[in-house]
Parts: C-alpha cells; structure tokens; sequence
C-alpha cells in the first residue's frame, strides 16, 4: 500500500495515530510503529524533559520512524522544539497555531513538517508555509476542534481540490471502511485517534477507556467555543459548563469554572466525573480495548475488504 504518505514517513500504511495528550506516550506510539503505521507522542501534556524521556524510550522500542505531535500553543514551545532537534527525531505535526513560526527551523535539521488543520483555508495557509503534508481534522474529531465546524466528508475533498502537497483525513475515523471512504474523498492516508485511546498501550486511565468502549451515538457534544472549541463526553462536569451557559457566562467566568489540569484529571487520573473526558465522536462504534498491533491489523485488513467490495459494485 504505498504512496506520497508512505514515502514521506518510509512507514508500510498510510495510517498515523494521533498524538493526542495522556493518551500518547512512548507504549503506544512505539506500538504502532512496530506494527507498520505512524505513532505519534503527544508533546501537549508533557514537561520538555519528560518528552525527552518519551523519545528515547520510544528510540529503544522500536527502530521504526515514529513523531511527535507539538501543539504551538503549548508554554514551553522553545523548549520542546530545541529537545525534538536534538534528539534527532526526523517527523514533527504542528497543530493548533501558526505552521510558518517553526516549519523553517523544523526543515533545516531535517524534519518531516505536518501540520494540523480545520479548514481549506488553513490547509492552504499551511502549504504556503511549506509543510511537506497537511491533516484535514473535521468537525467529528475529539478533543479540542476547528471553529468551522466542517466534518470530514465535506472537508477532505473541499482541501483535496485545492491543495498539492499530501493530504490526510482525520475525525470520525476509526475503522478501515473509514479509511476508505477518506481515501476515496481524495486524503493519502488517515490520522486515527479515538480508536487507539481504546488500546492497551495508550497512556490514559483505564476507566477512561472503559467509558469509551462504553459510549454510544450522541454521548459527545462540541462546548467551550469561546475559550478552544473542545469535544468530550457528557459528565457532571459537562453538565455544570452547560449550567453555567445559562447565565450568559463571560471568557473570564469559563476560564474560572474550567480551572486547571482539567483533561489530566479526567483522561490520565480517571475522574469521570469532574474530569474532563475528550473524544471524538466515533467512539460510538468503539467497541473494545485491544493492543495496537490488533488495531492497526484489523483497519489495514477491513480496508483492503472494503476495497474489494467496493471494486465489484
């Protein structure tokens, strides 16, 4: 199965696991690299030494290319750049900021430059910038979301008509009829992140897991537009942000209720109550808690089934 996204990564799928924060760590994506796809870490919820510390354990894990994925809003952006170039890590995703801040520096120590997007707009705003690949995330992701609210069957092929470098779909995908219905849209790969917070080796709580393969169609709901537009599921914490919105709540009194290390308590310490819960909207027909070899095995072998169904229509 190769193409522009194989190539680009030298990985044997076009399917990457999404660095998603307290759920990424090294376990997990060593796990996928060594079952043929790209696995991320997710810088976002990690100190700059403890990100070292995920890199070189992911480096003694496996010997295939994985990445790390650096939210640009994160505190501590200078430092986490200077730690990926020193270790040498060769494939960085951007999201959530500007892709011509650290494209530049990124590309001249070698560095394979994907960044994250919501909109055509963006998307183009990220080719022009010089990333060697763009991700195409619709309105269905978890965590936090574009603005646009345009889900993944409307944006991929709207980015796909515009845009020249390689493009991959992600939200709402977690199956291999999935990945090929966004392959046929027009992306060169998918980026998987609910599917794999449901795995053995993501970093994240076990009840957290837990209530995923728990969760059902409507469970999550997009909330905290003002502050980043985030997708979770409904919980008592949930609940009180949609309380407070009664009141006509300002910036500051949202801020105020949501606090802090409000996702860390959720998804890594497992408070399912007052934690707060992000995923995407697929979680739905996510069914049970497998290793992430199994995942990557089972969307690679429902893809290529897919395919052959499709041929003979």
């Amino acid at each position: 199965m190769q193409n522009r996204i194989t190539e680009l990564f030298n990985i044997e799928y076009p399917l990457i696991q999404a660095g998603m924060i307290w759920n990424s760590g090294w376990r997990l994506a060593s796990a996928v690299a060594n079952a043929g796809g790209l696995g991320l870490l997710g810088a976002g919820s990690m100190y700059p030494e403890v990100l070292r510390e995920h890199i070189l354990k992911c480096k003694k894990a496996t010997d295939k290319p994985f990445g790390v994925n650096v939210p640009m809003l994160y505190p501590d952006i200078e430092k986490i750049i200077d730690i990926i170039i020193e270790e040498d890590v060769k494939i960085v995703f951007t999201s959530a900021g500007n892709p011509k801040t650290y494209t530049s520096k990124l590309k001249e120590n070698g560095i394979t430059v994907v960044h994250v997007v919501s909109s055509v707009k963006f998307a183009l705003k990220a080719q022009e910038a010089g990333v060697d690949a763009v991700v195409a995330e619709g309105f269905e992701a978890g965590g936090h979301n574009g603005r646009e609210e345009t889900t993944t069957f409307t944006l991929i092929p709207m980015v796909k008509e515009q845009l020249e470098i390689p493009l991959i779909a992600a939200g709402g995908i977690a199956t291999g009829r999935g990945m090929l219905a966004a392959m046929v849209l027009g992306a060169e790969g998918v980026q998987v992140g609910s599917r794999f917070v449901a795995s053995e080796e993501a970093s994240s709580h076990q009840a957290f897991k837990q209530l995923v393969v728990d969760a059902k169609e409507g469970d999550t709901h997009l909330t905290l537009k003002e502050l980043a537009p985030v997708r979770m599921l409904k919980n008592k914490f949930f609940e009180s942000v949609m309380q407070l919105y009664t009141t006509n709540p300002t910036k500051e009194d949202l801020i105020k209720h949501l606090g802090r290390a409000r996702a860390k308590r959720g998804m890594f310490e497992g408070d399912l109550e007052e934690g707060e819960l992000e995923i995407g909207q697929i979680a739905g027909l996510i069914h049970d808690i497998k290793p992430a070899a199994v995942i990557v095995k089972d969307i690679i072998s429902e893809f290529e089934s897919a395919k052959k169904e499709v041929t003979n229509l």
